[in-house]
């Protein structure tokens, strides 16, 4: 019988032992079981359908119908009410994962786009009141989609409860956070701690006047880092977690989550105790929620990225932003050689069978030039000279360039700098819009249809950022908006344009084909079993470094997906494969194992049998 009892039996052992090895406090253990209780009683009776139905299904993520996609509720519809009336434009797009930015209490200034939260049980009144939130949630999951949030793992603003009454002088809430009397300790975590954000937020740690203390701020000097030593931290911030799911929620994406153990003499990185944190909410919540599940934000280094999966006996994070798949797929089309994108891809698929990705083009944050710097030299590129020819490139800068975009956080010590810019502007639509040139919008179109068919074959599911689907451009007021202006990122933070998405439904308008390739590549992967989470996945030379390519493979069906990032048109084979093959997306037959050719910027979704 499935109780509260019968599934925490399942992880009492093992989350007691990490409990007690972590904070070697029973008493605060003995709270945090109680609180668990507490929480599944109070669990409505829909949710714990959902629970039951995906105990029995536990990778009802992983689907061929999973499409997600982000945005901020006051530029979509301004608040979680009006959203509701929006459901079924989601509906109609196939949405089953809806990610909205952070909605939770925030100050007016100094917010950090909703990342520096003031409160993390109450959302911020200019959204409504948490009943309307849990009223949206029940409406989205009505329709088939499961809502998920923000869940700020690292720091709070310098406005939450918790840092007043640090600042008042209450020593229990200062433990809160990691203060310090004077400079000495804050100097030997400085000595091997790199900063974030050097050149707009130098240095970790940041003065407090009022409190006579230094307090450690690894963003930005009014977020202030949450101490996780203190088993009170861990507690209420996974009572907090709780109570959200309680009201709807079914997906976590634990942002900065590599950033929340701090020891000196490391890089405040990737500890291990962050993996135990992770590892215990995840049991948590398979005891409270197990409809539940969780997405990490870990921008880091494939070979940090394995052990935020965890491992198959005792398992992490669901899923993780695929921000690696991102920035590759972005240099693959500005350089016009798929080595790295084909090299990232191999090394990501070669993390396990449970390592699954949110895979997307953009999202609310920059592009962060990381690549592999082991993998560079294999190509010709230098890191440097690459970085910096990549952000040129999207600026519009480098000759030849079809982009759009904009610089941020350039230091000019380093030379390091990342872009923003929506997809349709990156793209060189909004080029072709300034120039009136009806061939230079056909080919930024296929760059479009090119990029999203990439994201679409990968493992994992993908991700749209709102306004995509109409090809919305860069919305350059920010520049006008004294609490925005220093920030690019409000670039691609636009307000949702309801009067292109009007012309959605008239055949032949740019916002009717974007929305009609998406909804092809979608119909493509919800209709195939090529696309279920058992589907074997692997890269498959072309003998062309312009031509990126995917194989699926399940029984002996095979999805062959062929991507030219090239403006030219290329020349391709592919070894192994023997017969004539139907393109999804034209209708045409192919016979992959003989020499053919792809067009510029063309894509292909070959399937057939493998002999």
């Amino acid at each position: 019988m499935d109780t509260f009892e019968s599934r925490f039996m399942r992880h009492k052992d093992e989350l007691e032992w990490l409990y007690m090895e972590l904070y070697r406090n029973r008493s605060m253990l003995n709270s945090l079981e109680t609180g668990l209780r507490r929480f599944f009683d109070s669990r409505k009776e829909d949710l714990r359908r959902l629970d039951k139905k995906r105990l029995s299904d536990s990778t009802w993520y992983l689907e061929g119908r999973m499409l997600g996609m982000t945005m901020y509720t006051e530029l979509f519809s301004g608040t979680f009410r009006k959203l509701k009336e929006k459901v079924g434009y989601l509906r109609d797009m196939h949405i089953t994962y809806l990610h909205l930015m952070p909605f939770l209490a925030t100050p007016r200034e100094n917010n950090d786009g909703g990342f520096a939260v003031s409160d993390f049980n109450n959302v911020d009144p200019k959204f409504g009141t948490n009943d309307d939130l849990a009223d949206l949630a029940d409406e989205l999951r009505a329709n088939g989609i499961s809502l998920c949030m923000d869940m700020v793992m690292n720091h709070t603003s310098n406005e939450h409860e918790w840092a007043r009454r640090a600042m008042d002088g209450d020593l229990e809430y200062q433990d809160r956070y990691l203060c310090f009397p004077d400079r000495t300790i804050p100097d030997e975590y400085e000595k091997t701690c790199p900063e974030v954000f050097p050149e707009s937020a130098p240095g970790n740690f940041t003065y407090c006047p009022k409190m006579g203390k230094w307090v450690f701020t690894s963003f930005y000097p009014t977020q202030w880092d949450l101490n996780y030593k203190n088993p009170a931290v861990f507690n209420d911030m996974v009572f907090s977690m709780l109570f959200w799911a309680n009201q709807g929620i079914e997906i976590f994406r634990l942002d900065a989550v590599p950033y929340i153990w701090k020891e000196i003499g490391t890089n405040c990185r990737n500890l291990k105790q962050v993996h135990t944190i992770v590892r215990m909410v995840r049991m948590i919540l398979e005891t409270v929620c197990p409809a539940v599940i969780l997405k990490g934000e870990v921008v880091m280094a494939p070979k940090e990225l394995a052990a935020y999966f965890g491992t198959r006996e005792k398992p992490e994070c669901h899923l993780l932003y695929g921000v690696a798949s991102m920035v590759n797929i972005w240099g693959a089309l500005s350089s016009r050689d798929v080595r790295l994108l084909d090299y990232q891809t191999v090394d990501l698929l070669s993390l396990g069978e449970n390592a699954n990705f949110v895979n997307y083009l953009r999202c609310h944050d920059d592009i962060g030039w990381g690549f592999d710097e082991r993998k560079e030299p294999l190509v010709g590129a230098d890191p440097l000279k690459h970085k910096i020819f990549q952000y040129e490139f999207y600026q519009g800068r480098f000759p030849g360039s079809f982009s759009r975009g904009e610089l941020y956080n350039y230091d000019p010590k380093t030379l390091d700098a990342r872009s923003c810019g929506t997809t349709a502007s990156l793209c060189g639509m909004e080029q072709a819009a300034e120039d009136g040139d009806q061939a230079e919008l056909e080919t930024a179109i296929a760059r479009y249809r090119l990029l999203y068919a990439t994201v679409f074959s990968l493992r994992g599911f993908p991700l749209i950022n709102s306004g995509d689907e109409i090809g919305q451009l860069n919305d350059y007021s920010y520049k006008d908006d004294d609490l925005k202006k220093d920030d690019s990122r409000y670039l691609h933070r636009s307000r949702f344009d309801w009067r292109k998405a009007e012309r959605i439904g008239k055949d032949g308008t740019l916002e009717n084909r974007l929305y009609k390739i998406l909804g092809k590549l979608y119909g493509i992967r919800a209709g195939s079993e090529l696309f279920c989470p058992d589907a074997e996945v692997s890269t498959w030379n072309s003998g062309n470094r312009h031509v990126f390519a995917i194989r699926r493979k399940r029984n002996q069906k095979v999805l062959l997906c062929v991507f030219n990032y090239s403006p030219d048109e290329e020349d391709v084979r592919f070894d192994y494969f023997t017969g004539l093959y139907k393109d999804l997306l034209s209708g045409r037959t192919i016979e992959p194992g003989r020499p053919f050719k792809v067009e510029g910027y063309g894509c292909l979704m070959l399937e057939g049998i493998w002999n």
